[in-house]
This record gives structure tokens, C-alpha cells and sequence, in this order.
């Protein structure tokens, strides 16, 4: 899909990855709606603002209503409150579930009539390494990751008959400021919405970004004995 005169919706576009996805497809020669709960925090010259929490269905349903021609959807915006599945506040479990699951249901749904006004048309879903592993000091996230890529691959049927294509980026940590107390090796998030970018016009629907993600995608058949050795 050539991304040059398209028009394209990214959430979660005031800072980090979404920020980066939002100035590269401009540069590519989209138009660029760039959603944030604040659009006045949008700071990226040549782009449109839109205001958009995407866990307020008001906030949604307005976003949709306020744009239009929309043909690339990328649904980024996140949180990552580090909490526990055990330990953890259930308002901080809840906050990644509604974030990640019902919050990029809610953008996908709203927007799949302007998808459907296109031939082509593309939904990129910015998922997770840890869509595919947990880690007992950020379970929540990893929870609804993996819920959210389970989204992807049942939206990924429901929307092919109107020639929608959704796609899945999996990616370790970022140097972005969600990750910003992680100590492991981040990738540059220029770097990964080059990747994601260059896969949208391959039109290739899995997006392995980085070698962990790699790694870890390889490990799945091995079950739990692999991915969970100190537990197995």
C-alpha cells in the first residue's frame, strides 16, 4: 500500500513512537490526523490535532465524526503502569485493560466505516514482546497486550471482507519516556516507525521489529519448558 496520499490516523501521537510514526508519514506524504488526549501537547508542524481518549466513548465517537478519508488507522497510545497481577491496584489493571483491549476496539470500530470508503485500506496495531511473554513485575501489561493481539487476529478476519488489512507490530522496549526506568536495551523509536512504515507499504500483516521479539516469537512452540524455564 503506497502510503503517499493517503490519509492517516495515529493515537497516541504527541511524544514517543506515535510522535515519530505521525512525522514519518508525513514526510511519506500522508495527511496526518495526530490524536492525543491533549491536542494542544501535539507539536509537529504539518499535521492536524485531534483530541482523542481513546478509553472515552465520547472522546472516540467525536474523534470520528471530526475527520474523514481516513484510510490508515494506527492505533498506539498506551499505558504501562508496571503493575503486578497479584499485587497490584486493580484500578492500574484495569487502566492497561481498557487501554490496550477496549480502547483500541473502540478507535477500530468507529473508524471501520471510513476504512471501508477505500479499495485498500490498513489498521496497524502497536502491540508488544510481551504480547507473547509475561513478566511478574508488569503482568497487567503483558495481560492486555496478549488481549489485545488476540484483537488483532479476530479484527484481522472481520475487516479483510472490506479490504482492510490489520497489522501487528511486535517490539521490545523503546527509548521512549513509557520505558524510561527500564534498564534493558531499548531500540530507537525512529528506527521502529521506519520498520512499521516500510511494512505497511509491503502490506505485510505480522511486523517482527526487533531480536527479542524474534527470539521470543521463535520460542512459543516450545511452550512453557522455553519461555518459563525457572518455573517449568
Amino acid at each position: 500500500m503506497q502510503i503517499a496520499g493517503q490519509t492517516a490516523l495515529v493515537t497516541g501521537a504527541n511524544r514517543g513512537l506515535g510522535r515519530h510514526l505521525a512525522q514519518l508519514l508525513r514526510d511519506r506524504g500522508a495527511t496526518v490526523y495526530a490524536a492525543a488526549r491533549n491536542p494542544d501537547s501535539v507539536d509537529l508542524p504539518g499535521v492536524t490535532p485531534v483530541a482523542l481518549d481513546i478509553t472515552d466513548p465520547a472522546s472516540v465517537a467525536a474523534a470520528a465524526s471530526g475527520t474523514h478519508d481516513v484510510s490508515i488507522l494506527i492505533n498506539n497510545a498506551g499505558s504501562f503502569t508496571h503493575a503486578s497481577l497479584l499485587t497490584g491496584d486493580l484500578a492500574d489493571i484495569r487502566l492497561e485493560i481498557d487501554t490496550h483491549f477496549f480502547g483500541t476496539l473502540a478507535v477500530t470500530r468507529a473508524f471501520a466505516p471510513q476504512l471501508a470508503e477505500h479499495d485498500r485500506s490498513y489498521v496497524l496495531n502497536v502491540l508488544s514482546v510481551l504480547s507473547w511473554l509475561s513478566l511478574p513485575d508488569s503482568g497487567a501489561y503483558s495481560a492486555a497486550k496478549a488481549a489485545a493481539w488476540s484483537l488483532t487476529n479476530a479484527l484481522r478476519q472481520e475487516l479483510a471482507p472490506q479490504g482492510t488489512r490489520v497489522a501487528a507490530l511486535h517490539v521490545g522496549y523503546m527509548d521512549t519516556d513509557m520505558a524510561r526506568n527500564v534498564e534493558s536495551a531499548k531500540s530507537d523509536p525512529a528506527d521502529i516507525a521506519r520498520i512499521a512504515l516500510d511494512a505497511i507499504e509491503a502490506n505485510r500483516t505480522e511486523i517482527i521489529a526487533d531480536d527479542i521479539s524474534r527470539t521470543v516469537l521463535s520460542g512459543l512452540s516450545g511452550g512453557v519448558a522455553t519461555l518459563y524455564p525457572q518455573v517449568a
